[in-house]
């Protein structure tokens, strides 16, 4: 990662100025995220207590479904009114290398660690990129119904693709990440060797290929929330969605779900600032207060995903609410299961594969 001194709407002491000021006035921020559990322990976390503390703030959570369309909409229009994006760090590469969103100095917009660390040592290695600021890691992973199946219980993702010693409709969200690397493995490709398959025609053929043995068993999702209450309903016995929300599923709502961690997809979730945004001086402000060490274990205890930063793992323990450890529902337990996302992989061939995937559904 570069240390960029380039800022797209302001220079640096003018940004370092904003993030260490305070707000002169009173004003609306439009957060967008991606609803439900994980939206719900923003709020816990971040937006109450910050609100709480700067009553001339308030922070508005609106919910989108990813993707850079609706940021690269309202640039183009000239109308920006999203002051807060939370992103995937695909779309953070993609969306600063088209100047959507502006480049962050860390060690110059964070607060350090308590004992002084900074953040680009704090926080976890390899989250960090130039428009990026993470909060948590999460992965994409697969629940059951435990209900379904009499005897042997599936436990790998080649069982998720087997129809016939587990039949039944399956929920996938309407995407080529992650299908395709799921497909892979579930066809005998290593978790170490994913993307150095997919890096080929053939590689990408196969993948296709393995995805179409369960296509006609599959239901769609755009929406976080529809995979656990597909689920929920009966309607699928196996369901792909973010950890996070199949553990709301699992241990708040106490559905007969039971979690398939093998081939899991980490991944790494935090802030973007839109470039063109309007409020950048109050945006900074609170950037700063929900990445630093308390916020981010405070969100730990309300939803399975794991803080971004080390100083803020010794602080997590039990669930605020349920009071049931936390650390069996955390993806990074087993993480030796599942594997990284490639970033760059993704953010130099989504575009394609977003169009390709969606001719495929339509054959």
């Amino acid at each position: 990662m570069k240390n960029t001194l380039r800022y797209t709407t302001v220079g640096l002491a003018g940004v370092v100025a904003m993030a260490f000021g305070a707000s002169a006035q009173a004003v609306d921020l439009n957060v967008v995220s991606w609803g439900g559990a994980y939206t719900a322990s923003q709020l816990k976390a971040y937006h109450q207590p910050y609100m709480k503390a700067n009553s001339d703030v308030k922070l508005n959570s609106l919910d989108y479904s990813g993707g850079l369309a609706e940021v690269r909409a309202q640039s183009e229009a000239g109308n920006v009114t999203w002051d807060l994006v939370d992103v995937v760090v695909a779309d953070a590469i993609r969306g600063c290398d088209e100047g959507l969103f502006m480049e962050v100095d860390h060690d110059a917009l964070l607060l350090p660690a308590p004992d002084g660390t900074p953040p680009t040592e704090d926080f976890l290695e390899g989250t960090l990129s130039d428009c990026f600021i993470p909060q948590i890691i999460y992965s994409f992973a697969f629940a059951y119904r435990t209900d379904a199946f009499k005897g042997e219980q599936p436990k790998t993702m080649a069982d998720v693709f087997d129809l016939k010693k587990f039949p039944g409709k399956r929920t996938l969200q309407r995407s080529p990440v992650n299908n395709l690397e799921w497909a892979l493995i579930a066809d005998g490709v290593s978790v170490d060797d994913v993307y150095d398959v997919l890096d080929t025609p053939e590689g990408i053929e196969r993948a296709f290929a393995k995805l179409g043995t369960i296509k006609s068993e599959v239901i769609w999702w755009t929406e976080g929330a529809v995979p656990a209450q597909l689920l929920a309903d009966g309607e699928v016995v196996f369901g792909n969605g973010y950890n996070g929300r199949l553990f709301s599923a699992i241990e708040e709502e106490k559905q007969p779900l039971a979690m398939i961690w093998d081939g899991q997809v980490l991944d790494i979730d935090g802030w973007s600032i839109p470039a063109e945004g309007k409020n950048k001086e109050e945006v900074l402000e609170f950037v700063k207060f929900a990445t630093d060490t308390q916020r981010l274990a405070d969100q730990a205890k309300y939803i399975s995903y794991g803080p971004a930063r080390e100083s803020s793992l010794p602080l997590v323990s039990k669930h605020a609410e349920l009071g049931i450890d936390m650390e069996p529902h955390m993806p990074t337990k087993y993480a030796d299961q599942g594997f990284l996302t490639n970033f760059q992989w993704w953010a130099d061939n989504r575009d394609e594969l977003n169009e390709r995937f969606e001719a495929w559904l339509q054959q």
